[in-house]
């Protein structure tokens, strides 16, 4: 019976498309397979905007959505057919054709990184030997479609915003690149079903996810620090900084061009937290063993669910940082930090099992941290000012 419930969308699908004659099964299965995986992310798009509003304001003491639908919770088909109905303004000297393509590429981009991303056990749309360098391969065009907004505008100040948001994320994504590669050095694949189903077995009630080790746990926090960079989430939210350069480089946009720089930046959002789970926290497997029987989909989202709420923590929390605190902290301590638990893992491999190599890995980890933390700290602070009169 659990077995039945969680292949239930797999057999659905198999039902589906033997309807269909032999030569086109393929095609069927395959656009059958993307338009659900999209109808899925884009109905959790809407609902994840709708409880950060939520979120934030019960942070903040005040009201969330609350008008429109059950608890406010059909706001985002609002906002979403307002975003319709609205003017749509070019730009007089805009390079109109690139202005048009810059959202709709950084769109695309943000929806080809969840055709290999493992929702449940035999549901993932692409099984690639190397689905995690697909990830970051199609990822990182979206910073072509940012430079494209900016340019394309014809506007200083969205220009200012694309190159801040292209120098922000790509010294990002080194550490992001450093920091998924401990579980893949465990897994010895960079199949994200293999890299899944290297965490599928237990220790006693334990699972052997990636998290519950030394270097595990170092990563996914390097990895969700990156991720707020990259996805440009508070407080790394310099790119479309409104108290300096009005909105970033997608100032000139309005209408539903806007709503889809709204919708690729949430989208992004969901696509790191699910890679953050596939690698990190087991992806669909179960955290006991006594609730295997629980559909395997049901954990991805459920996981996937508690990382967002952490990135919807961290934005009503944590003010926004300065340019060059922003860069400091990616080069003088995420990447080192990174490259040392790299070091961590490759002992966590060849140290006999037991305390010793949990104590070599944190005594690693730890000091790396307090020291690189320490002369991050140092090199921030400033000379006193000292303001003199004209004689």
């Amino acid at each position: 019976m659990a077995d039945t419930i969680d292949q239930v969308f797999v057999t659905l699908k198999h039902t589906v498309v033997g309807v269909f004659p032999g030569g086109v099964q393929p095609y069927a299965s395959a656009l059958i397979s993307i338009a659900a995986l999209l109808v899925t992310f884009a109905l959790l798009f809407g609902l994840v905007t709708v409880i950060e509003r939520k979120a934030l304001g019960r942070m903040q003491n005040r009201y969330g959505p609350n008008r429109v639908g059950p608890f406010g919770f059909l706001q985002f088909a609002a906002d979403g057919i307002k975003a319709l109905t609205k003017e749509d303004i070019v730009p007089h000297a805009a390079d109109r054709v690139v202005h048009f393509l810059a959202p709709v590429a950084l769109l695309f981009c943000v929806l080809m990184t969840f055709g290999v991303l493992p929702v449940g056990r035999d549901m993932v749309l692409l099984d690639l030997d190397a689905g995690l360098l697909y990830f970051f391969a199609v990822g990182a065009a979206t910073e072509l479609a940012v430079f494209m907004a900016g340019w394309s505008s014809r506007n200083k100040y969205s220009l200012l915003g694309a190159l801040r948001a292209i120098a922000q994320m790509l010294s990002y994504e080194v550490p992001l690149l450093l920091a998924v590669l401990p579980p893949v050095m465990m897994a010895g694949s960079l199949s994200l079903v293999q890299i899944v189903e290297a965490q599928s077995d237990f220790t006693g009630w334990l699972p052997r996810w990636h998290v519950f080790t030394p270097w595990g746990l170092a990563g996914l926090g390097l990895f969700l620090v990156a991720a707020h960079a990259e996805v440009n989430r508070s407080p790394f939210d310099l790119p479309e900084g409104e108290s300096e350069i009005v909105a970033g480089y997608f100032v000139e946009y309005s209408g539903f061009k806007f709503a889809l720089f709204f919708m690729a930046e949430y989208l992004g959002l969901l696509a790191m937290a699910g890679l953050a789970v596939t690698l990190f926290l087991g992806g669909w497997t179960a955290p006991l063993p006594l609730l295997t029987w629980v559909p395997s989909w049901v954990w991805f989202f459920a996981k996937l669910m508690i990382l967002v709420f952490v990135f919807i923590w961290v934005r009503g929390t944590m003010p926004r940082l300065r340019v060059d605190q922003l860069m400091s902290f990616a080069w003088k301590f995420l990447v080192p930090l990174a490259l040392i638990n790299l070091v961590a893992t490759g002992l966590w491999h060849f140290l006999p099992g037991g305390v010793v190599r949990w104590l070599v890995c944190l005594t690693l980890l730890a000091g790396a941290y307090v020291r690189l933390g320490r002369a991050l700290v140092a090199g921030g602070k400033r000379p006193k000012r000292v303001y003199r009169y004209a004689e």
